[in-house]
């Protein structure tokens, strides 16, 4: 961008001229100083000449970015805070019997600590007889969201461990003393009173917290049942399956 360069020149006069230079930058003004004679008011017999000149290139002023207060992004939960809000209960089998329509399906009455019990359709037939599943204590996952199993509403899922060619499969079981409806946690017996609060099956379900949370499980060489390194438990001790070692939770 350039910038003008101007200089009046006033009508001549009796008294000599006195030039004044201003200078703004690389722009440099000539006026004469006028006698006391001149008109000031006057623009008869004045001249305007003007030139361009393109002023020196200024540093470019760098602009740093900074961080919104208290900042906007937020730190990606933690496994362990992820199956923090799965709704992990105990349950016992009230009543069992074959789907009517699905091989493969056992339907279940669950009594996980409501005021009905829950059913919940699983695909163990290939894997327990139904006399081991009646009147069995379990481990429920409780916040999934309803699914159709060929015209029965399932609503929930028994956690089990299994091999990894999954062929063998093997409930989970609470310990002994362990009361239906008690929450399930991960971790030390201290951390019991510092579980949060469970997620909505809709939460579970849009934020993949299930899915998150899974690939963590497995089961010890005791068979204990594990987050990690958290044992999963209940107020009466840790959860286990019968024989696994080593293997997968879902």
């Amino acid at each position: 961008m350039a910038f003008p360069s101007c200089a009046r020149l006033l009508p001549s006069t009796p008294s000599t001229l006195t030039f004044v230079r201003f200078r703004a930058g690389a722009v440099s003004f000539l006026a004469p100083t006028p006698s006391p004679s001149a008109t000031p008011r006057s623009s008869r017999n004045l001249a305007l000449f003007c030139s361009s000149s393109t002023p020196a290139p200024q540093a470019a002023v760098e602009e740093t970015k900074q961080p919104a207060p208290g900042g906007d992004e937020k730190a990606e939960p933690t496994v362990e805070e992820l199956a923090g809000l799965l709704d992990i209960r105990v349950g016992r089998v009230v009543k069992a019997w074959r789907h009517p329509e699905a091989d493969t399906l056992y339907v279940e009455e669950v009594d996980v600590g409501e005021a009905e019990p829950r059913t919940i359709c699983s695909g163990l037939v290939n894997f327990l007889p139904i006399e081991e599943l009646q009147d069995s204590s379990v481990v429920v996952l409780a916040n999934l969201k309803p699914r159709n199993m060929r015209g029965i509403k399932s609503n929930g899922m028994l956690m089990a461990a299994s091999d990894a060619s999954h062929e063998n499969v093997e409930l989970l079981t609470p310990p002994e003393g362990s009361v239906p409806g008690e929450r399930v946690w991960f971790g030390s017996e201290e951390e019991k009173d510092r579980q949060l609060d469970p997620a909505s099956p809709n939460q579970v379900q849009k934020k993949k917290i299930w899915e998150s949370v899974q690939p963590h499980l497995k089961t010890t060489d005791n068979c204990i049942a594990v987050l990690g390194e958290h044992p999963m438990r209940t107020s009466a001790g840790p959860v286990f399956c019968k024989s696994l070692q080593g293997a997968r939770v879902s």
